[in-house]
Formats: structure tokens, sequence, C-alpha cells
């Protein structure tokens, strides 16, 4: 498919250009990273759901404590606010776990910089949906089981860094109405929709509109 192609070589010629000039970020991000907390400099997330529904692990700059997803499943003192996350479409409003560091980084989206290794790696595009965590798409479906036929479109195309959800108001959008997005996407997705959403994300990251 002629868009499918000309996609890949976008995706590769964009990462190439914006890892390079991000490189200083990166270096000054790494550093900030290990002097505010102990653990990896890259987040120890599970592995998310790609095209047709492969597992691939997302490279995203570590935002919260060492092993902070396996303390949020596993952790008694985390019971509350685990049933809080699953509740808000699985993400938290005030989330403990988040470093001084990440708070900044993830306003700013800078925890995202990493994501170009995927896409150079094939397994995420700079445009796409949200790429999903398997046992989030598990429950948001038993929540809301009217969006089965959605997963399915969305699962069909390869994860973005940024989509229409993220330019959208980002973690403001409950489950359904991401979904929902991310598959209208999904659907009539072109180069030219895809150049419009990117126009759209350095907005998007300089207001912080919607970050968690």
């Amino acid at each position: 498919m002629f868009y499918d192609f000309v996609k890949r070589i976008f995706d590769i010629i964009l990462s190439l250009i914006l890892l390079i000039l991000f490189f200083p970020i990166i270096i000054l991000t790494i550093i900030v990273i290990k002097l505010d907390s102990s653990g990896p400099v890259f987040a120890d997330t599970p592995s998310r759901l790609g095209r047709n529904g492969k597992l691939f692990r997302m490279f995203k700059f570590r935002s919260m404590i060492k092993n902070a997803h396996e303390q949020l499943l596993n952790d008694p003192d985390f019971k509350k606010l685990y049933e809080e996350y699953k509740k808000g479409s699985y993400k938290l409003r005030q989330d403990p776990r988040i470093t001084g560091v990440g708070k900044f980084i993830r306003k700013y989206s800078l925890d995202e910089v990493p994501q170009f290794i995927n896409v150079l790696r094939g397994e995420m595009s700079i445009v796409g949906p949200r790429a999903y965590y398997p046992d989030e798409l598990r429950e948001q479906q038993k929540q809301y089981p009217h969006t089965q036929d959605a997963v399915k479109i969305v699962l069909s195309v390869k994860p973005g860094i940024t989509g229409v959800w993220q330019t959208s108001g980002r973690s403001e959008i409950n489950f359904d109405k991401r979904i929902q997005l991310d598959a209208s996407y999904a659907s009539k997705r072109s180069v030219i929709f895809d150049l419009w959403i990117i126009l759209q994300t350095p907005l998007a990251m300089i207001s912080g509109k919607g970050a968690m």
C-alpha cells in the first residue's frame, strides 16, 4: 500500500532527525533521572500491544519510582490506588509513585522521546493510536463492552507516539471516547491527516494539557 510505504519512510527520516535534535535534552534527562531517584533510566513497565496484538517493549524515560507498575499491582499499600487506577480509565490524577523529575518530564512529554527508537525498530509509528497494556484493554472492554469493535480496528495498525487523543486532551479523555477517536483515525488515516496531527502536537506538549 502506497500510504504504508510513505508513512514508513517518513517515520524513519523524522525519527532520526528528532533524535539528533533532542540529543542534548536526552543526555540532560538521563542525568537528572539518575540524580533524582534510584532505578533504571528507562521505565520498567510491562509490554504493550502493537499491531495485530503483538507484544513489544515501549521505551520511555522513567518518571516513577523503581518497579512502580509491579508495586501498583501487588503491593497491599497500593490496593486503593489500583482500584482508583482502574476506575479512572487506567490513569491517576494524583499518583504518589511519580518522582519530582517525573512530574516535569511527563507534563511536557519528554518521557516519550525514547519511543523514536520503537519507531526505527518498526514497532511504532510517529502518528497512531495509543499503545495499550493487555490487562488495560481486557478490563476496559468489560467496563465498556460497546468498544470491542473499535479495539479490533485500533489493533489493526501500529500504535503511535502522538495521535488524535494525545492532541485532544490526552488523559482528560475516558477510555470509551479515546478508543473511538483512535478507531476513527485508524479507519481514515492518510498522509494529510498524519501531518495535521503532527502540527498539533507541539502545542499539546508545550501546554501540557491533559498530561498526567
